[in-house]
């Protein structure tokens, strides 16, 4: 967790992370009993978290930062620049990737991401997603086939879907002319987290 921009070094990174998950976990008024049951952890792993004694892995900061009411930014004592609650339509520059195009709709940096997506014919259906998060999804127009688990799925323009992304999903247009979906997921926030992208041919999970 070191970075050459903070200038701290992994032994510092690791006591800052111990003291905000204690910190938070006393503002969110939670015994280390409580908090360690709903993370799904003995108290005495959380306790050595606590300690710098553990370092956590990422499916457990997204756990206590949900429990916590925090993103996973605070849970490792990065300070974030204020940012503005409205992002204007000028704003939303169109960004592609793996053949989607995708508008930021929210501010960076959160724990929970606002994106509306262009999702063609023919593009990444065959992409299983599987990884830490919750995903709401709003279909504009089109039609979208969404795949959860050995379920699937069809929705059409005004149905909506909200699910635990360990479920391994797939999603694809059903039209030629594609969907369009309004997207909010809570991921960590990396270039492929934007789009919740599994692996692609060529590339290293």
């Amino acid at each position: 967790m070191s970075s050459p921009e903070n200038g701290r070094g992994p032994g510092e990174d690791l006591a800052v992370v111990a003291s905000q998950l204690r910190a938070l976990r006393r503002r969110a008024s939670l015994t280390l009993e409580a908090a360690a049951h709903a993370a799904g952890l003995s108290p005495a792993h959380l306790s050595r978290l606590e300690t710098g004694q553990r370092q956590p892995s990422l499916p457990m900061l997204l756990s206590l930062a949900r429990i916590y009411g925090t993103t996973v930014s605070e849970l490792l004592g990065e300070r974030v620049a204020d940012r503005d609650a409205v992002v204007r339509a000028p704003a939303m520059e169109p960004t592609g990737a793996g053949g989607w195009t995708y508008w930021q709709a929210g501010a960076p940096g959160r724990s929970m991401q606002a994106l509306r997506v262009h999702v063609p014919h023919g593009t990444q259906g065959d992409i299983v997603r599987v990884h830490p998060g919750e995903e709401w999804l709003y279909v504009l127009s089109g039609r979208l086939r969404l795949w959860l688990g050995d379920t699937t799925h069809m929705l059409a323009p005004g149905d909506s879907a909200h699910f635990d992304s360990l479920t391994p999903h797939r999603l694809a247009a059903a039209d030629l002319g594609g969907t369009e979906l309004l997207f909010v997921h809570t991921l960590l926030q990396s270039p492929t987290a934007t789009l919740c992208l599994g692996p692609t041919p060529g590339e290293t999970p």
